[in-house]
């Protein structure tokens, strides 16, 4: 079956292509988006933030919080909050905590920023899909109805395709999405709870191996 000429479409099946075309472009500019922004917060960088951990640790002090604030990384800013906290009031752990906490926040903030935008998409694609579908049988039977006692096949090719292509582009479009969602959460997270592990660590003097595992 050949696909019907777009000129030629009724005026609802083209704007659900059209919504469908711009809900996949917006997904990918999304990820991308977002694979440049993780780069650039230096989302994942545990094993430096450990090294400048350890720094800390062992006495140097000083130079723990000269690396941090070298290191331009999510985890490093965190630490560096919190050896700010602890060196401004050696005595009150839970300043210190609160303040590796707020920064901690922020930065997740700006991480899930736009990633609304992905979950809309995973969740509204095939709707918008099965919006086609309707459209595209209704136009299939409406032909259907306007022949004369005799069915051409043919008549039905564009409401039937239009059906079965929305369908598709719909789940595509909402499986992919979703995988990419997936993936940039689960950096999220990952980022979350070593920002938890750090504090804590930075906090009681030790590293916790499985918890950053």
């Amino acid at each position: 079956m050949t696909a019907p000429d777009l000129s030629t479409m009724n005026l609802p099946s083209l704007m659900v292509f059209t919504a469908l075309a711009i809900m996949s472009v917006l997904a990918v500019t999304v990820t991308f988006y977002k694979t440049l922004q993780f780069n650039r917060l230096g989302v994942g960088q545990f094993g430096d933030a450990e090294g400048i951990l350890q720094t800390w640790l062992g006495g140097e002090a000083d130079a723990a919080m000269r690396r941090a604030g070298e290191r331009r990384f999510v985890l490093a800013r965190v630490l560096q909050a919190v050896f700010s906290g602890l060196r401004a009031k050696p005595g009150t752990p839970n300043f210190a905590e609160e303040l590796g906490r707020q920064t901690a926040m922020t930065e997740l903030t700006q991480m899930s920023r736009r990633m609304r935008i992905l979950e809309v998409i995973v969740q509204g694609a095939p709707m918008l899909g099965l919006l086609g579908t309707v459209i595209g049988m209704i136009d299939a039977f409406s032909t259907l109805a306007a022949a004369d006692g005799t069915v051409d096949p043919t008549l039905l090719a564009g409401g039937i395709w239009t059906a079965l292509t929305t369908t598709a582009a719909g789940l595509a479009i909402a499986l992919v999405t979703y995988f990419a969602a997936t993936w940039l959460e689960g950096r999220i997270d990952h980022e979350r709870q070593a920002m938890e592990t750090l504090i804590s660590a930075a906090i009681h003097g030790r590293v916790d191996a499985e918890a950053a595992a």
